[in-house]
């Protein structure tokens, strides 16, 4: 199992770590780790680990079993040995882009009340795809409905709930195609907003900024046809 620092704090760039294991294919377990794996839509983060005067490039990290998080090395150099203490470096622009994208996606999930049946984050753009033969709003008002809640700079946060919280409130889980995870006896929520404000509250084990207004000005890209119910709706940070 690795300590996953980034559920504790998102805005976590570097921090030290015990190496555990190495795995078959090269990759490298930590005790614990500030590196988000690929998931949810979202990518596994890149960055750097140093020890010992070395130093040593990871292209992206993954989930393992057992709650492991794998870091993957860019290129096939020696390998920190187990027990080696490690410093980890995060590419922060790249990540924190990923956090305004992930938190740009909440907010169209609820401007466009709909279920969602897939969705991608990369450094500066996202999309969801719903389930729907036709959008109820133009291009235009979308746009101008994010805006407002950007402008707004509504708090954003995250809580641990029991899963029976979850099955009593199924209408929580928006993705029709990616459930939170399980078995554990907790399910992490993130929160939009606070009291009379909260316009959001879903499952999720991504990654975040902590205000609306750090996502800055979104745009509405392309809104393409991807069959007979299904819409895909691209969006794009400033």
């Amino acid at each position: 199992m690795t300590k996953a620092l980034f559920r504790e704090d998102a805005y976590l760039r570097d921090a030290t770590g015990v190496v555990r294991a190495h795995t078959q294919e090269g990759g490298i377990v930590l005790d614990r780790t500030v590196f988000f794996p690929r998931g949810g839509g979202q990518p596994g983060d890149s960055g750097r680990l140093d020890w010992h005067g070395r130093s040593l490039s990871i292209a992206t990290a993954v989930q393992g079993e057992r709650d492991a998080v794998i870091l993957v090395p860019a290129e096939p150099l020696p390998l920190p040995a187990p027990g080696t203490v490690v410093s980890q470096r995060l590419d922060w622009e790249r990540r924190h882009r990923h956090m305004r994208v992930h938190s740009a996606l909440h907010l169209l999930s609820v401007v466009v009340p709909l279920p969602v049946t897939g969705g991608n984050i990369s450094a500066g753009h996202g999309r969801l795809d719903f389930a729907t033969p036709d959008l109820p709003d133009s291009r235009e008002a979308i746009e101008e409905m994010l805006n407002g809640f950007v402008e707004r700079d509504l708090a954003i946060s995250a809580d641990w709930v029991e899963e029976a919280v979850l099955d009593a409130n199924p209408a929580l889980v928006r993705t029709m195609t990616v459930q939170p995870p399980r078995g554990q006896g907790a399910v992490r929520l993130v929160r939009i907003g606070t009291g009379e404000e909260q316009i959001d509250l879903q499952p999720c084990g991504g990654t975040h900024v902590a205000r609306t207004g750090e996502i800055g000005r979104i745009r509405i890209g392309k809104i393409e046809n991807k069959g007979r119910q299904n819409r895909r709706v691209n969006i794009q940070l400033d």
